[in-house]
């Protein structure tokens, strides 16, 4: 994978196939600290100590169609190839946190790529999902911004109306794309 975002995509994708019902995707820029940090966390599951140390391996999965499990694995190098790392907090019916962490300004450092697809992709995916997406960014000097989504007004909003009418979507993915590009605009200035 070649972008941050399809990582999330990756990881998010294994905490619905958890049965979670509530998934947290947050992504921070600290411009100041120079440092990236994304997490997702959720409510699945979770993994024993075993489980959680085997899936570190690229060989190792639990998915029946592949044998290899390689979404984790490459975070972690992509991760400590940008002088960062990841951590696995995961506990059995508890659920799990994936948080990795790169130096902002690496050579190495993957793009962040196209976050609102991801985020789009997620919601309309996992409808019954209760999505939470937080964006912040620290710029270099110190001021903090947000974008934050919670499913949870939207799909009231929609009551019985499937998050997929075409209307629909382009709203959410205009909604995504406005917060994301509004955070890179205050940033610069």
């Amino acid at each position: 994978m070649r972008e941050i975002s399809l990582h999330l995509l990756d990881i998010a994708e294994n905490s619905a196939a958890a049965q979670s019902r509530n998934i947290c995707i947050e992504i921070n820029e600290n411009l100041k600290s120079d440092l990236l940090t994304v997490c997702v966390t959720d409510d699945g599951h979770g993994m024993d100590a075993e489980t959680a140390k085997q899936v570190l391996d690229p060989f190792y999965t639990t998915r029946t169609t592949r044998k290899v499990g390689l979404g984790i694995p490459l975070l972690k190098l992509a991760a400590e190839m940008a002088e960062g790392g990841l951590s696995l907090i995961t506990e059995p019916g508890k659920g799990t946190k994936v948080e990795a962490h790169f130096v902002h300004s690496h050579i190495d450092r993957m793009p962040l790529g196209d976050i609102a697809a991801t985020f789009l992709t997620l919601l309309v995916s996992h409808p019954d999902i209760h999505w939470v997406f937080d964006y912040r960014v620290i710029d270099r000097n110190g001021e903090n911004y947000e974008y934050n989504f919670d499913d949870t007004a939207l799909k009231a909003e929609l009551g019985n109306m499937p998050i997929t009418e075409p209307d629909i979507l382009k709203f959410v993915r205009s909604m995504f794309e406005e917060g994301i590009e509004a955070l890179a605009l205050q940033t610069v200035n």
